[in-house]
């Protein structure tokens, strides 16, 4: 039940009222109760901030010469590993490649079976450099070592069709794959980008004259639907925006979770130093109460008082003040709407609240 109250209790609460909740009725509401402390409350700043993906820990896969898209062997989305086959091209640059790389390792296993002093110097000497140009050349053109290797053992001329395999070059998941099958491709062109969706970054702005104790490794979150993700700042630009004069910020968050993804707005939090132990609420404890915030004190176990406090500063999930409570009171952290709404019933004379 919840009634008017005349007692004392040595606060500034709102005159005659106070909502009674015997134990049974607090666990339903779900009402949870906390002591007032002092706490060492570190300030921070709040800016808007964009995701981006980590580019540390991304890649662009293209191709090193012309050629034509014969084969894709993953999508958008997938997950993929390192070395795994990405896209099969055929060109024929490649094709000469392989052919002349098969032709120059049969001619220098020849001459180095028959040893520098039956080839003289000059002709061993050649051929090892043109088999190791030619290995290198298939290389350049988008070959791996393996690949190249697996030909030569085969050493027949009929497999350099100038086909070819690009291949993953980290874990990650495919964030684009722009192309098409018979598709004719120039080099640098991105076919498929791949990120590691396990950390990303945000980028946000702020003016220099709030960020004098920032520094890469300063702790930093996210809010994220109202969910926290930690991070800390890894870089800060030296260089302002020409047009808005603020300064860039990057933090790295964790992402393991999936919560995030690149082009997401949210709102960012970083620490700017260590706050002095201060008097303290949690901010889901305050609430509004005929335009002043108030908090619910509690008093012999089962009393709720709206009792009016000032508000010094809000540091993060924190309520600073000084003034209207005492340390060691009791006050509601949870359940303070439910509490609320039986004040007003109570004041607008709808009989007991439950």
């Amino acid at each position: 039940p919840a009634f008017a109250s005349e007692e004392e209790h040595g606060h500034e609460e709102e005159e005659g009222s106070a909502v009674e909740l015997n134990v049974e009725q607090q666990i339903e509401a779900k009402i949870v109760v906390d002591q007032v402390q002092k706490r060492e409350i570190a300030e921070s700043i709040r800016l808007p901030g964009e995701v981006i993906v980590n580019a540390y820990r991304s890649s662009s896969v293209t191709p090193r010469i012309s050629a034509q898209i014969v084969s894709r062997h993953v999508k958008l989305g997938d997950e993929v590993t390192k070395s795994q086959r990405l896209v099969t091209l055929s060109s024929i640059g490649m094709a000469e490649a392989q052919g002349g790389l098969i032709v120059a390792d049969k001619e220098w296993q020849r001459v180095k079976k028959l040893g520098e002093q039956t080839v003289g110097e000059k002709r061993f000497t050649q051929a090892q450099v043109d088999r190791q140009q030619s290995f290198a050349k298939v290389i350049a053109y988008g070959m791996n070592s393996e690949q190249a290797d697996a030909l030569l053992k085969k050493g027949d001329a009929s497999l350099a069709t100038g086909e070819f395999d690009l291949l993953s070059p980290q874990d990650g998941t495919v964030l684009s794959d722009d192309f098409i099958l018979g598709e004719f491709i120039e080099p640098g062109r991105t076919l498929i980008e791949i990120t590691d969706e396990s950390s990303k970054w945000v980028n946000a702005q702020a003016v220099p004259s709030l960020l004098p104790h920032v520094e890469s490794g300063t702790p930093a979150r996210i809010d994220v639907d109202g969910r926290w993700l930690g991070g800390k700042v890894i870089q800060l630009h030296h260089r302002l925006d020409e047009e808005t004069r603020t300064q860039a910020i990057r933090i790295e968050v964790d992402n393991s979770g999936d919560l995030i993804h690149a082009g997401q707005f949210v709102e960012v939090e970083i620490s700017v130093g260590d706050g002095e132990a201060v008097m303290a609420v949690p901010n889901s404890a305050v609430t509004m109460i005929e335009g002043q915030p108030n908090v619910f004190l509690r008093e012999e176990g089962h009393e709720f008082h709206p009792t009016q406090i000032e508000v010094e500063a809000t540091i993060g999930e924190w309520t600073v003040t000084d003034h209207g409570i005492s340390l060691g009171d009791e006050v509601a952290v949870e359940g303070v709407f439910y509490l609320k709404s039986l004040l007003l019933k109570s004041s607008l004379g709808e009989g007991h609240a439950h």
